[in-house]
């Protein structure tokens, strides 16, 4: 899910910025250009952590830019199919869930979540709750739902706050859709 790699970037630097602080700014400007990026081959890029080696600046013929060439490391978030994660439920509807997995968001369609779980259009805010009221929702109070893409060792399990039910964040599977969306076109 986390992988810490090693990653090369191009950043085009306008002619303004020569001077005593060209470094800083390159560096400045690589932090800026991919820190919260999403390639298809290595997922989101989550932080730079370290910047190995700027390369030798080339200047761009007719325009005045150089292009420095910059080899780091980072952190990436990238998903893979069957793989289990934490979600946060941000929306419920009758026809399923929007959840957040770190800077991803994805939807879990009502036929993903158990047929024990009907969903409570009265309820506020609405949720998919179970007869012994179990709830699968957005909560205001920061608490997270807890669900299930209906596979093998994926459950639901509960904890009693403030005298009522709540559940932790929901646990799913990756899916192919959601590896597709990650996935350059082709």
């Amino acid at each position: 899910m986390f992988y810490h790699i090693s990653l090369e970037h191009e950043i085009l630097l306008h002619p303004r910025y020569f001077g005593p602080n060209l470094l800083n700014t390159v560096k400045q400007k690589l932090f800026t250009e991919v820190e919260g990026t999403c390639t298809g081959k290595y997922g989101f890029v989550i932080a730079v952590t370290t910047i190995d080696n700027i390369g030798a600046g080339v200047i761009q013929p007719g325009r005045g830019f150089v292009l420095y060439p910059v080899k780091y490391k980072a952190i990436v978030f990238r998903p893979f199919k069957g793989e289990v994660v934490d979600a946060v439920v941000t929306q419920v509807n009758k026809v399923g869930l929007f959840t957040e997995i770190g800077p991803m968001s994805c939807f879990i369609s009502r036929h993903s979540i158990p047929s024990e779980m009907e969903f409570d259009p009265n309820s506020n805010p609405p949720c998919y709750k179970t007869v012994d009221e179990v709830r699968l929702n957005k909560s205001p109070l920061g608490n997270f739902a807890i669900g299930s893409l209906m596979d093998d060792y994926l459950g639901m399990y509960s904890f009693l706050v403030m005298k009522t039910i709540t559940v932790v964040p929901v646990i799913i599977k990756i899916s192919q859709q959601i590896i597709s969306m990650l996935s350059p076109p082709q």
